[in-house]
């Protein structure tokens, strides 16, 4: 996977060729049109030699494979792209993308940095069970059972806005509602995952816009000790470049 992402700053042709399936591809990145065509006619509008790329982690979760990347195309942007594969090809396509801050966090930390590596592999069950479990009670405003999830005050927090420590979460989120920012999830679509980490897909609104969530947490100990995320907007139907959806 890191071959054919990085593909997209050399402008090398053959990971595509590689490892997409030219008679099935579905794209959810809605400005990119459908099929092996819609990812040919992308690379092609990317001016050459101005696409940087930078995968920071691959994790896989059966046949979905997840990445998460640190991008500069069109502008500095961080990512989570997620492939399906049958028979060895990827058939499917999703991706989350947010501009990519300039400064670190208020705790100093960037959208990327931080373990890399999955481990305690024979936790993977549990740990997407746990964090099913945390959104499931989270949609249901099941407040009183949040702090639970987390040891303590502890907690590493990526997000560009956020400070780190649950306290900082709080007071992030706080703040953000103050500025018409609030942020609202309203289903989730999918929870990958390996070992440690664990990817959750949702769909909410972000300061009232329809947005797609990508959160990415490290759990040790059963409880949820990191996050990193991005937030994408929805564009209207009318703007789509492919009728697949978003999710």
């Amino acid at each position: 996977m890191v071959e054919l992402l990085k593909s997209i700053e050399t402008g090398d042709g053959r990971p595509m060729a590689s490892y997409i399936n030219p008679n099935k591809y579905i794209q959810h990145n809605l400005a990119v049109a459908d099929g092996l065509a819609g990812v040919q006619g992308l690379f092609q509008a990317l001016p050459k030699g101005a696409a940087k790329v930078n995968t920071v982690r691959v994790l896989q979760d059966g046949d979905f494979v997840f990445a998460h990347t640190e991008y500069n195309f069109f502008g500095p942007k961080t990512g989570f792209d997620i492939f399906r594969f049958e028979d060895g090809k990827i058939v499917e396509h999703w991706d989350n993308l947010q501009e990519a801050t300039a400064k670190p966090s208020p705790s100093g930390h960037t959208m990327t940095d931080g373990p890399a590596v999955a481990s305690d592999l024979d936790k993977t069950a549990a740990n997407k069970l746990l964090m099913q479990t945390y959104m499931d009670d989270l949609l249901s405003g099941r407040k009183e059972k949040f702090t639970s999830y987390f040891d303590g005050n502890n907690y590493i927090q990526h997000s560009p806005l956020v400070a780190d420590n649950l306290s900082g979460l709080f007071a992030g989120l706080q703040a953000l509602a103050k500025q018409g920012l609030a942020v609202k999830y309203d289903k989730v679509h999918k929870v990958l995952g390996e070992g440690n980490f664990v990817l959750v897909v949702a769909e909410g609104s972000f300061g009232g816009k329809p947005s797609a969530y990508y959160d990415l947490y490290r759990i040790q100990n059963g409880k949820i000790a990191e996050h990193w995320d991005t937030i994408e907007a929805i564009p209207s139907r009318t703007e789509w470049k492919n009728v697949n959806g978003k999710f």
